[in-house]
């Protein structure tokens, strides 16, 4: 076998055109254009709300012109192709790969009622995984609590993808599946045999001092470094500049929570961002978004604009670490593009950039779901990708 048989491929394409099957069929060819006649191994479809009407004809047209092995995708509120990104109107975005010696398994996830609550079938064993590709319908499926339920299960899991929200309401959404058009549930994708690397960007820029959680019950927090949480809190938003203060009161301080403790000094990625829930004056407790416990490393942060680009090149750099990217999958937050920035396609132009390839493709999230210490959370106002390596 010739050595160049087994070289990865990645392309991506999008569309604008009003028709869902000549949108699907444009982007399609587009992707195809970059795989130099190389076989389509996986591929994934984002089709905004506009085309779900026709979804069926998009998948068509998809299948004949890229014939994948496997094909995923779902219905977004915006997608996201090559360089750009359409928040809104109609678009669909498609990407290709082709991944010599890679292992693919499709699944489809479903949740139903049990004597013991909510149980979920379909989801495979994740043994040898470099990565698990995963797109859920927030209305049919609990990502939240089914990640909670994996994180007990899992010492580490590579979940990247996020919550397909559709057109923001029940029955706007679909997901795709192998040719299959599925209305409830989770799709993905676990691959082996593929270099991946996993990058979340949370946006966010700490402030303060990191303090270990001195007095906790669930998701309240008493004491931080032994003194009330309320008081740690109000002597690190001393500490801010005129910007974080703007930043702060735009959007609010968050609790970053350490989940591996095992690094002598914690970064940016090492940070699970939650926000601040509630405040009890007279305890000086804080309630946080996350169950938390006694020896657990917290600090505040706040997100601004300038915080999300830094944090998100920084990341995907660290991420590359010297190596080439063949091409990469977005998972980003319909509160990120030009609801955080003041241009247009931020995100996308940013891993472009930074990846030195436009083979990027994903979709605008209700939720995104991606590592941290390992484990996979849901987050909020996120950038989550899947950054495939050329070797």
């Amino acid at each position: 076998m010739r050595p160049e048989t087994l070289t990865r491929r990645v392309g991506a394409g999008l569309s604008a055109s009003s028709g869902a099957a000549e949108a699907a069929g444009e982007a399609a060819r587009e992707a195809r254009v970059a795989l130099d006649g190389a076989s389509v191994d996986l591929a994934f479809l984002f089709v905004s709300a506009e085309h779900y009407a026709d979804v069926e004809e998009a998948v068509d047209a998809v299948e004949r012109e890229l014939a994948p092995g496997h094909l995923l995708g779902c219905v977004a509120q915006g997608v996201v192709g090559r360089d750009r990104e359409l928040e809104d109107g109609p678009g669909v975005s498609v990407w290709a790969a082709s991944l010599p010696e890679a292992q693919i398994e499709t699944f489809h996830s479903v949740a139903f009622d049990s004597d013991d609550g909510v149980a979920v079938s379909g989801f495979p064993e994740l043994d040898g995984a470099d990565l698990v590709a995963f797109l859920v319908d927030p209305f049919t499926f609990p990502a939240a609590g089914f990640l909670t339920k994996l994180n007990e299960e899992e010492d580490a899991a590579p979940l990247v993808g996020g919550l397909a929200a559709g057109g923001g309401e029940p029955d706007t959404q679909a997901l795709f599946l192998d040719g299959e058009i599925l209305r409830e549930g989770a799709v993905g994708a676990v691959l082996r045999g593929v270099p991946v690397r996993t990058v979340v960007s949370q946006g966010c820029e700490p402030v303060g001092r990191d303090s270990v959680i001195t007095s906790a019950e669930g998701n309240v927090v008493f004491e931080l470094a032994g003194e009330p949480a309320l008081e740690r809190l109000k002597g690190d938003l001393g500490t801010l500049t005129p910007g974080q203060e703007r930043s702060a009161a735009r959007a609010g301080v968050l609790a970053g929570l350490v989940i591996d403790e095992n690094r002598s000094e914690y970064r940016r990625g090492d940070y699970l961002m939650r926000g601040l829930m509630g405040v009890d004056e007279e305890t000086g407790a804080l309630a946080v978004g996350e169950a938390v416990r006694v020896g657990q490393t917290l600090r505040f942060h706040v997100r601004d604009a300038e915080s999300a680009d830094d944090d998100l090149r920084e990341n995907l750099a660290a991420a590359l670490n010297g190596g080439r990217a063949a091409g990469a999958l977005l998972f980003t937050c319909n509160g990120r593009g030009t609801n955080m920035f003041a241009e247009h396609d931020h995100d996308a132009r940013a891993v472009g950039e930074l990846l030195g390839e436009d083979a990027l493709a994903g979709f605008f999230c209700a939720g995104e779901i991606g590592p941290v210490g390992g484990k996979p959370f849901l987050h909020g106002f996120t950038a989550t990708l899947a950054v495939f390596l050329e070797s």
